[in-house]
């Protein structure tokens, strides 16, 4: 093996190192970017779609209700 093959094959050798320590960094970043949006999103409470859907019916038959008592007390001064 020559020195040109020796050295083109550490330098390859290298790269591949490289490369898979680059993917490596890559994916525990992604992991932990996960568990950070994750956490985050466990901190905000939010609710589903199906409890957001229900209390905007109950707010808006609430809402109603408060527009008739209104018209039904302005009629009564």
């Amino acid at each position: 093996m020559s020195d040109k093959d020796k050295i083109l094959k550490t330098i390859s050798s290298l790269l591949e190192t490289g490369i898979l320590t680059v993917n490596d960094i890559k994916k525990e970043l992604v992991t932990n970017l996960k568990f950070k949006k994750d956490d985050i999103i466990g901190k905000l409470d939010l609710v589903t779609r199906e409890e957001f859907e229900i209390l905007k019916k109950v707010v808006e038959k609430q809402d109603l209700k408060i527009k008739k008592m209104s018209k039904k007390s302005r009629k009564v001064k």
